[in-house]
């Protein structure tokens, strides 16, 4: 297998085909791409996507077995990304690499309303998770996450999985048992569990009301808060997606546990210098995967079976939008969720076909 340099640009085989030729030579530099840079441009993307697709072939299905990917799916991960790459420069300020997190999620968002079938965003949503674990490996980024769960076999174009109603009840209780050391001690002294803390408990309830993404979890502040107002007030630097200030109300319960919270992380010392509101126990802020083991813990103290299901802390998000839109409307969600485009809102509007009969009925 070789992968070939800039000025012998080769092409991948047909996409519909079922297979590759062992020593077809993999494109580094696409041609589209090519017409959009310059000279220097393509040198310094040459180099900077060489190790990629290396690193796709020789270890990128199993890194911790140097298994790589086959030559067929390196080529088709290097069109689809390749894309990406390009529509990154056409629409988010020109030539950089690598893009971020907030350009990837931008294109998905871009593809979920193509009229294209699911099985085709399935296999770009397949591309750029590839993509993102080579950042990971190669710059130590932070893993992308995206709200959509295409299948690129086909299947259901909504959000992924959420937690129902009486689920959501039952996280909210299991969290108000799970044990919070907020300190974790610091140097040498070490906290043991305080059943009493309302870390964990706050956090918790805070994300479903609010539909908070892991991002914002880790961004959270004091400064956020207003329990006395049972608000939350995001500004534009830690939004998410850095779009706007929002305002997002929560309960009366869940303004309860912060204003309790924030007492108490007051008395710590790991807090003495920072704003942020909740830190792990290393004293970082919080990511997607000490999240998604936080939300299955909660499951399991709460019997709550998530096998064959994708439970990362998207589902907390996800059953806001759903059951929000569902008891009142997609303003609503779209609001609560901090929503720029309703296009991204759209896919809550997931209405049953029995609901949508009753409606009827009452409709006249």
């Amino acid at each position: 297998m070789s992968l070939d340099k800039p000025n012998t640009l080769e092409r991948c085989p047909d996409f519909d085909s079922d297979m590759m030729e062992p020593n077809r030579t993999i494109t580094i530099v696409r041609k589209g791409q090519r017409d959009f840079l310059t000279e220097k441009g393509a040198v310094d993307y040459y180099e900077y996507r060489k190790p990629f697709l290396t690193y796709l072939l020789r270890m990128g299905k199993d890194p911790e077995k140097a298994k790589g990917y086959s030559p067929y799916t390196v080529c088709q991960t290097g069109h689809r990304t390749a894309r990406f790459d390009l529509w990154v420069w056409e629409n988010r300020g020109g030539y950089k690499a690598p893009p971020d997190q907030e350009d990837a999620r931008a294109y998905m968002e871009e593809v979920a309303f193509r009229d294209v079938t699911e099985s085709t965003k399935g296999k770009i949503l397949g591309a750029l998770g590839r993509y993102s674990k080579w950042l990971q490996h190669k710059y130590n980024r932070d893993e992308w996450e995206f709200s959509w769960n295409f299948q690129s076999g086909g299947g259901n174009n909504g959000p992924r999985d959420f937690l129902t109603k009486p689920e959501r009840r039952k996280i909210r209780q299991a969290a108000l048992g799970k044990d919070g050391t907020p300190n974790y001690g610091t140097d040498g002294n070490p906290l043991k569990d305080d059943p009493d803390s309302w870390k964990f408990t706050s956090l918790v309830w805070t994300s479903l009301d609010a539909g908070l993404r892991p991002v914002e979890v880790g961004n959270a502040r004091v400064s956020w808060c207003e329990p006395e107002n049972a608000l939350l007030r995001i500004p534009r630097e830690d939004s998410a997606k850095n779009e706007g200030n929002w305002t997002v109300g929560i309960t009366d319960r869940t303004a309860t546990a912060l204003e309790q919270w924030i007492d108490e992380r007051s008395d710590h010392p790991r807090y003495a210098d920072t704003d942020k509101l909740w830190l792990t126990r290393h004293g970082n802020r919080y990511g997607s995967n000490e999240l998604s083991r936080i939300l299955k813990d909660l499951c399991e103290r709460a019997e709550i079976s998530y096998q064959n299901r994708q439970m990362s802390w998207y589902a907390i998000r996800h059953s806001v939008g759903t059951h929000m839109t569902k008891e009142r409307d997609l303003a609503a969600t779209q609001a609560q969720l901090r929503h720029k485009s309703v296009k991204t809102t759209l896919k809550y509007d997931n209405v049953p076909v029995e609901d949508r009969r009753d409606a009827l009925d009452n409709m006249g």
